[in-house]
């Protein structure tokens, strides 16, 4: 077990810079996901701490070590990649045992670290077997175990779940928390998919055009996004966002689709008049057939799931609004009344970035 810490770290590549300073602190034993879109620079990010690319500034250091310019060989990691990168032509066995003989390790040693990993993994009955003989999830697990008994400090996850079908990755993310808790090996875990970065991450680093837009607990994230960006990304459907101005001394926001509604935590500190994008999660929006301050949401598609039905519509003003309701609520051309409660509103500046209650305002206002 170890700590990271990533200091300064840039990237570039010729003229374009890839990563602008990232820092971050992963504690002994704590399982952080770096999640973002294609081309963010997540990858880039693992493949640094992996000593397979070198940054152009900045630091890495595990367990207080400073590691930046030594190969992977050196940096006591394992890393487990979305191809698999098994041997082909070796069996189970051997792809477990073969970074440790190549270390030099006793063959009894070996043969009880393969045979706990397995049991573990529950692979033991496939030892025997060549690659092309196991299902993905298999193949996985016969990655994952490779990097088991290596008793690395440090695991990488390089997105190990992108190539399994979606029942398989739900099951296998799953294995991979209990298999993490239970070592309690600090890991970096990346992800495109923010469901698992949602699940299997005690902090997520969300990443946005090679910075941290936030970095903080999968629940925080989810409920105080740092800006727009962070909002839009997680959660399914996305959140919406819907323009309006600051009025009333800052203690309500107008919105552009008709009613003025003061905020539930308190005025901003701002102009009136000043821009803002609110924003509301699908499952917040309310269905409101009785209420004088609903709004009229025109239907455009709907998505029925059983339990809830996900409606797309449009407001007054054209703006889009995605509403997920507990039960059917309408067909295609209905309008429907929909209230947007202020206590569920992420409200946000001119530039994207939150715009808080002022401090103080909103406690003495709740007393």
């Amino acid at each position: 077990m170890a700590t990271l810490t990533l200091s300064g770290i840039r990237k570039s590549f010729g003229a374009t810079q890839v990563l602008h300073g990232i820092d971050l602190d992963v504690a002994d034993g704590e399982m952080i996901v770096v999640v973002g879109a294609s081309g963010c620079g997540k990858s880039t990010l693992l493949r640094i701490v992996a000593g397979l690319e070198t940054p152009t500034a900045g630091s890495v250091l595990i367990d207080g070590r400073d590691v930046t310019r030594l190969e992977p060989a050196d940096r006591d990691i394992a890393m487990v990649f979305q191809n698999y990168a098994l041997y082909p032509h070796m069996s189970v066995f051997d792809n477990m045992a073969y970074g440790l003989r190549i270390r030099g390790m006793p063959t009894a040693e070996i043969r009880k670290r393969v045979a706990d990993a397995a049991e573990m993994l529950e692979i033991a009955q496939l030892l025997d077997r060549k690659p092309r003989q196991l299902s993905g999830g298999q193949r996985q697990r016969v990655a994952m175990g490779r990097a088991v008994v290596r008793e690395p400090k440090l695991f990488l996850f390089d997105e190990p779940l992108s190539n399994l079908d979606a029942k398989l990755r739900v099951q296998m993310r799953a294995e991979i928390r209990r298999l993490q808790k239970r070592l309690g090996v600090t890991s970096l875990f990346v992800t495109h998919d923010q469901v698992e970065a949602m699940t299997l991450g005690d902090r997520l680093v969300v990443m946005h055009q090679g910075r941290a837009a936030q970095v903080a607990a999968p629940m925080e994230v989810w409920g105080t996004p740092a800006d727009t960006y962070v909002a839009g990304f997680i959660g399914s459907p996305a959140m919406n966002f819907l323009s309006a101005a600051l009025s009333d001394g800052g203690r309500a926001a107008s919105l552009k689709a008709g009613p003025t509604l003061p905020f539930a935590d308190g005025p901003r500190a701002a102009a009136d008049g000043t821009p803002l994008t609110i924003g509301i999660r699908p499952e917040h929006v309310e269905h409101r057939p009785e209420a004088a301050d609903a709004i009229p949401l025109s239907v455009d598609l709907v998505e029925p799931l059983g339990s809830e039905t996900v409606i797309h519509g449009h407001l007054p003003g054209g703006e889009s609004l995605v509403a997920r309701l507990p039960l059917a609520a309408g067909a295609i051309g209905d309008v429907l009344p929909v209230g947007l409660p202020p206590a569920e509103w992420h409200v946000f500046g001119t530039e994207g970035s939150r715009l808080p209650a002022r401090q103080g305002v909103a406690a003495a206002a709740s007393r």
